[in-house]
Order: structure tokens, then sequence, then C-alpha cells
């Protein structure tokens, strides 16, 4: 049920926002937001925009799952390399979506750009199961992976606004971990949609991308009544809009709004709610952009970078041509890949619900270096394993399912880390640079990588994949665990002060 807006003049919210001179305004909205506590209304805000992982997961997973079907189809019958080709186009799409509609969610606000990015998702999904050959597949693709891609800014900056600090690392975890339901989706309907039994092998594939545009289509509605961020209205130049919103989430968590400080049963005050001077602006010129992310928090960015770039690297070229894998070294039939999958979504989704809170309780910093080190040890383990022809399908799915338990919060905690240490002003922006920037070098260069060492036959050649792989998570932990920031149960603003405060 959506919240209820109050029109009477007397009850909306004056107090948390109140003009100074020139622009410069008093507000305790971001202390509000974060006194609250857990409540429907933040389920409902995980529920709808959190789903977003769902999708990528989804369409990850099937791209993985039908590489076999794409390969057997006799209009599109792809190589490996044009199907490592293909999905590097996702993650292209995914770079130049986030870069673009990074920079729009910054300016015009998070709402909008949830529909816009939606709508691209939803119209590419659609498409690519209309595809008739590699130009138009990976076309198709490539829109696809925009619309996610303009995705992860928008909803990420949301939910880092909206959800109280000392929930924060457990709940950006958990968020992130979904992506694994959306790829135990993929792989049953991938199961389904390719029984050569059911369906025809050309038809099959097609069917399954339908799959990812249906589920959108319940999300599109499902926003419909999620507000705009208050943090970012407020500086943006509409504090009553943010007044009014921010007392209609008040209402919806405690019944009424918490406008004044607490007062005792004589109206005394308990205590004052503390606030933020700031100075609105409708928008961050690029310039002052470059000079916050490079020079004012120059280590941070450094941090972010090469967390992202490690578990992009680490993620896409073994989940991408997971099932090249399979069936080129296993002999495991394109149809019954998807079982394969299940175990191994498992692991993923699991690592994240068990290892999360221990991000706000530990620390970011041990909970970085741990996570990110122990994945990198398992993969080059498990990796000489495959290399000496020690293991099975079931126990290199097994391997699987045991390195991403620990290696799916670790990727969690690097979108957690871009999306939390930087202004909110720059929020948008740094969560696509970063993940643009992590993903360009680590993402897209993963699957053709290892697509063209599958191609080899080589088990060896293989294992160097794995080798570097494993290197980059190693690298990253020692850098997580010497300059990460102790983020844990502090309010966004204390980690990060507005560009636009003003002392």
């Amino acid at each position: 049920m959506g919240l209820q807006r109050w029109q009477d003049a007397s009850d909306t919210v004056r107090a948390s926002a109140q003009a100074v001179d020139h622009g410069v305004i008093e507000t305790s909205i971001p202390f509000r937001l974060d006194a609250l506590h857990w409540s429907g209304f933040h389920t409902r805000v995980v529920l709808a925009l959190g789903i977003t992982w769902i999708l990528d997961g989804l369409e990850v997973t099937l791209a993985g799952a039908l590489s076999g079907a794409l390969k057997q189809s006799p209009t599109l019958h792809f190589s490996n390399f044009e199907v490592g080709f293909a999905n590097s186009c996702y993650l292209a799409g995914a770079v130049l979506g986030a870069l673009g509609f990074g920079w729009l969610t910054d300016r015009i606000g998070r709402k909008k750009l949830f529909f816009i990015t939606l709508a691209l998702y939803l119209a590419a999904t659609a498409a690519t199961a209309l595809s008739w050959g590699v130009a138009s597949y990976a076309l198709f693709r490539f829109l696809t992976g925009a619309g996610i891609g303009g995705e992860y800014t928008a909803i990420n900056s949301t939910i880092q606004e909206l959800v109280p600090a000392r929930y924060r690392g457990w709940t950006d975890l958990l968020i992130n971990g979904s992506f694994w339901i959306g790829a135990a989706l993929g792989a049953t309907s991938a199961i389904v949609w390719l029984n050569p039994n059911w369906f025809d092998v050309d038809l099959g594939w097609r069917l399954a991308y339908f799959t990812g545009a249906s589920l959108g289509l319940v999300v599109f509605v499902m926003r419909m009544w999620i507000p705009e961020s208050p943090r970012w209205l407020i500086i943006h130049g509409h504090p009553d809009q943010a007044d009014a919103i921010m007392g209609d989430i008040e209402r919806s968590v405690t019944g009424h709004a918490q406008d004044r400080s607490p007062v005792d049963d004589q109206d005394r005050p308990l205590r004052a709610w503390p606030k933020l001077k700031l100075r609105m602006r409708d928008h961050t010129p690029l310039s002052e952009v470059a000079r916050t992310l490079f020079k004012v928090y120059r280590e941070r960015s450094l941090v972010g970078l090469v967390l992202m770039i490690a578990q992009a690297f680490f993620y896409n070229a073994i989940f991408f041509t997971f099932a090249l894998i399979l069936t080129d070294f296993y002999g495991i039939q394109a149809g019954q890949v998807g079982w394969y999958i299940l175990p191994f979504a498992a692991g993923n989704f699991l690592g994240p619900l068990v290892l999360g809170r221990l991000f706000d309780t530990l620390g970011r910093r041990p909970m970085i270096a741990f996570t990110y080190g122990v994945s990198g040890i398992l993969l080059a383990l498990s990796g000489y394993l495959f290399a000496i022809g020690a293991l099975s399908a079931t126990t290199q799915t097994i391997a699987w399912m045991v390195i991403f338990f620990f290696a799916s919060p670790a990727a969690s905690a690097a979108y957690l880390t871009v999306s939390e240490n930087f202004p909110l002003e720059v929020r948008a922006l740094a969560i696509a640079l970063f993940y643009a920037v992590g993903t360009g070098i680590g993402g897209v260069a993963g699957p053709v990588l290892f697509g063209a060492l599958i191609d080899t036959g080589s088990r060896d050649s293989v294992f160097m994949g794995y080798l570097f792989g494993a290197m980059l998570m190693l690298v990253a932990a020692a850098v997580g665990w010497r300059y990460a920031v102790a983020a844990e149960r502090r309010t966004l603003e204390s980690v990060a002060q507005p560009l636009a405060s003003v002392e």
C-alpha cells in the first residue's frame, strides 16, 4: 500500500528544513531517516528496488545457460568466441548505461531513472528473443546491459539514502546477493525452455528471454509508489517536497511525523535533532565531481576501483563461461546445464545472508579483506584440481559453490563501498564510474579471455586464467584491509560530508 500524502498545512513538516538565506537551509532529515526502525516501508523499498539484481541475475544466468543452445541453434550457430563476444557486449552496454544514466540520476533525481532504465531493459530483452544473427543478438544484449547498468546507479543510490545506517551494510549485501535468486530463476527457466522434448532448440532460448521481460513488467508496477530520496530533494532545492515525503515515511513507520524534537509527557524536549546546514543547488558541475573523486577522495577512489575490477573479472570471467566448462570439459548436455546452476546460485545467495551482518558488526575492513582473500585462495586451489583432472562435473560445481559463498559478499561489498564513501551529490555518478571502469577492465575482458582459453581445449590454459583472477582478489584483499573506510553504523553524511554543506 502506498504512502498517503497529507494535504493539511498544519500537518506538513516544516521544522526540519528551515530557510536561512540565499538558498541556505538547515535540515534534520538525514538524522530522522537514520533514527527509524526497520519497518514495512523499508521492506517494500528493498523488494521494489532490489529486484533489479534479480533481473540481472536472470539475464546473466540465461546468457551462460543458453550458450550451448546458441551454438546448436540452426539460425545463429555461435562459436565459443561469438558467445563470449555477445556476453561482453552486454557488459559493455552496462558500462555505458551506468555512466550515462548515473550522470542523469544525480542531476534529475533517482525516481525518474527507475522507469527510464526499466523500460529500456524490458524492450531490449524482448528484442533479444527475436534476434536473427550475431550482430542483432549482440546489439540487443548491449541495450539490455545499458538498462541494467543504469538501474545499478539509481537503485544503489536510493537504497543507501533510505535505509537506516545500522542496517545499511547487511541490507546492501543481501540485495546484491538477490542476484542469485534471479540466477536460480534463470537456471530453472533454462531447464524448462531447453528441454528438447517440449520445445525446438531454436524456440526454447527465445522463450527463455521473454521470461525476463515478463518479470520486468511486474517490477514496473511495484515501483509506482516508491518516493524520491528526501536527501536528494533537500540539496537540489525542493525542501517542501522533501519534508512532505519525510513526514509520509515517518507516518508509515511510526504512525506520526518526527518533525519536532521528542518531548516527555510535560512537553519538555528530550533531545534536539542534529541539523545540517546546506546550500541548495540544482546540479553539480562535472569539474567538481572530478575534483571530489580524484583529489579530495583519491584514496577512497583507488580502493573502490581495485575492489570493482577484481570482483568484476572474477565473477564475469567464471560465470559467463561456466556452461562452456561443463559442456566442453565435462561433456554435460546444454539442456542439463541449468541443474548445475542451482547449487551454485544457492552458495552465492547464502554467502551474503550468513556473512552480511558481520559487515555491520565486525566492520567493513576486516570482512572485505577476509572475503576477498578466501575467495582468491579457494579459486587457485580449485583451478589446480581442475588442471590435473581431479574434479568431476559434480565436484567442480561443489567447488564453485564454496568459492562463491565467500566471493558473493566480497563482490557485494565493492558496491557497498563505492555507494557509501562519497558525497550525496556525486554518489550515483561515483557508483557508475567505478562500476564502469571496473566492469570495463575486469568484466568485459574476462568472458572474451576465458572464451578464448576454453577454445584452446587446454586445461592448463584455463588454469592460468583462474590464477590471474585469484591474484586480483588477493591484491584487493590487501588494499581493502589497509585503506577501506570503517563506515559501519555511521550516517552517510559522517562518512562523506555533502559538497553543499555550509560551515
